[in-house]
């Protein structure tokens, strides 16, 4: 016997489950629940959802997780501002959020999702997490001829209410009058994309039909965002992170962002800091951030594009912003703020675990917590983010 984590299970259930090795414990998801949980949701969801919850009953799960890592990792006794909910989409608490999906195609026709671990597609009739207006686009989709393709890639606007979709897989030019046949049917625009091992988007892209960009807003700024690019799925969830944020962080003379993506956060800072250095390494997402720094007039924002380990190079700085990846920061990064000991830092991050690790080595340091917030981006999921600042 020994630790199993269940993908789909909630404390308390009985359920039988499909499990698979990992390196220290087993993996699974269930297959038939025999004890539920009593609030546990009954309609149906997609199999990302692995918190099937009703929606209030999700908060103090997540809200817990962030309590219990600082405490069970970091070593630290801290009060924990409560969860920032999403906000509501529709009637419906926790529904319809994302502005961005993927699915598969499915053989018998239709969308699908894949199951985690496995090729095993999971064929959708509706998907209620989706924002509403990639819902048409998902019932276009899912009803029209795309032979030869492996996937369909839907990114929304809400600020435009309109959709892009992305076709990987198969060629290019066959997919041109496809491709203006759903601009016809209201689609924005229409991206397609070469199969690559290394992720989406990541071999040749090519722009088939309509609208290059859709204009999307993130609390106090109107950004680009496409089908090809990241950009936060929760729209109105990041815009609150990122206006408390700025009212945390205060103002100074310099301000430094690691992993800045395109730069949303530091454009919501520039107007606080007499100069703002972002630092990201993806080529793409630094032109798009020059390109709508260029347009909002933000002249005191410089990017770079480069490592995160670079960050040495920028100190001193009275704040240095970081929202590293799942692996929380390296040791190289961690080591200059350590060393550069900038006056605040402000953390976001996507993995408690990691973000605890880090906060703990940083208060041994020298720093002292002195602000945490988790937020729900993503409902009906185990994720958390958060929001924390650390000031010496």
């Amino acid at each position: 016997m020994g630790t199993a984590l269940v993908r789909g299970g909630l404390p308390g259930e009985t359920v039988e489950a499909e499990l698979w090795k990992r390196k220290n414990h087993l993996e699974g998801r269930v297959t038939k629940v025999l004890e539920a949980h009593p609030k546990r949701y009954l309609k149906a969801l997609p199999p990302s959802a692995d918190l099937p919850l009703e929606y209030p009953e999700q908060l103090p799960i997540k809200q817990g997780l962030v309590e219990e890592s600082l405490e069970r990792i970091a070593k630290l006794s801290f009060q924990v501002f409560p969860i920032q909910a999403s906000p509501a989409y529709g009637l419906e608490a926790g529904l319809h959020y994302r502005t961005a999906a993927q699915y598969a195609l499915h053989p018998l026709g239709g969308l699908a999702y894949r199951q985690p671990q496995s090729n095993q597609l999971t064929r959708l009739i509706h998907d209620p997490l989706i924002a509403e207006p990639l819902q048409t686009a998902f019932e276009l989709l899912s009803g029209w001829p795309l032979s030869s393709l492996e996937e369909i890639v839907l990114r929304g606007s809400l600020y435009e209410h309109k959709v892009q979709v992305g076709l990987i897989g198969g060629q290019a030019g066959f997919f041109k009058r496809t491709a203006q046949a759903l601009l016809q049917e209201g689609i924005a625009g229409v991206v397609w994309g070469e199969p690559s091992p290394k992720g989406r988007f990541r071999g040749r892209v090519q722009h088939l039909a309509g609208a290059y960009d859709l204009l999307e807003a993130f609390g106090e700024v109107l950004f680009t965002i496409n089908v090809q690019s990241f950009a936060q799925v929760n729209p109105k969830a990041a815009g609150l992170l990122f206006r408390e944020a700025t009212q945390i962080a205060g103002s100074g003379r310099k301000a430094v962002e690691l992993y800045a993506g395109s730069g949303v956060l530091s454009l919501h800072l520039a107007p606080y800091f007499e100069e703002i250095v972002a630092i990201e390494i993806n080529r793409n997402a630094v032109k798009r951030g020059e390109a709508n720094r260029d347009r909002l007039g933000a002249n005191n924002l410089v990017f770079k594009q480069d490592d995160a380990r670079v960050l040495a190079r920028h100190l001193p700085a009275d704040l240095v912003a970081v929202d590293p990846p799942r692996a929380g920061l390296s040791p190289e990064v961690l080591g200059s703020l350590i060393e550069g000991q900038p006056a605040q830092i402000l953390y976001i991050a996507c993995d408690p675990a990691t973000w605890a690790r880090d906060v703990g080595r940083l208060v041994q340091a020298g720093y002292q917590l002195s602000f945490v917030r988790p937020y729900d981006f993503y409902p009906f999921t185990h994720h958390v983010e958060i929001l924390s600042l650390l000031s010496r």
